[in-house]
């Protein structure tokens, strides 16, 4: 990262701290660093170039709660998104 980068992502950081504000950091691409935010019904990931380009998605949750009874859901969850061939246990 140059300096410009590095310097946002570290003030970006300090602020989050000062906020007491919950985050944890990716390293997923070689060119970038990812601050996970997470914040009551939302989820921001802010990512932080080397040239100093900053981008920021957020996720926010529509306030629907599904109980532990309805396990259809968790099985919604395995079936879009299990990348390989598996079958799902019934315990769920």
């Amino acid at each position: 990262m140059t300096n410009n980068g590095f310097e946002k992502l570290l003030s970006f950081l300090a602020r989050l701290r000062e906020s007491h504000i919950h985050f944890s950091l990716e390293y997923n691409r070689e060119d970038t660093i990812m601050v996970m935010v997470t914040v009551p019904g939302e989820r921001w990931e802010v990512e932080f170039y080397e040239d100093g380009t900053v981008e920021i998605e957020t996720f926010k949750s529509t306030g629907e709660i599904y109980s532990d009874s309805e396990d259809s859901k968790l099985k919604e969850l395995f079936v879009l998104f299990t990348d390989s061939e598996s079958s799902l246990s019934e315990d769920l």
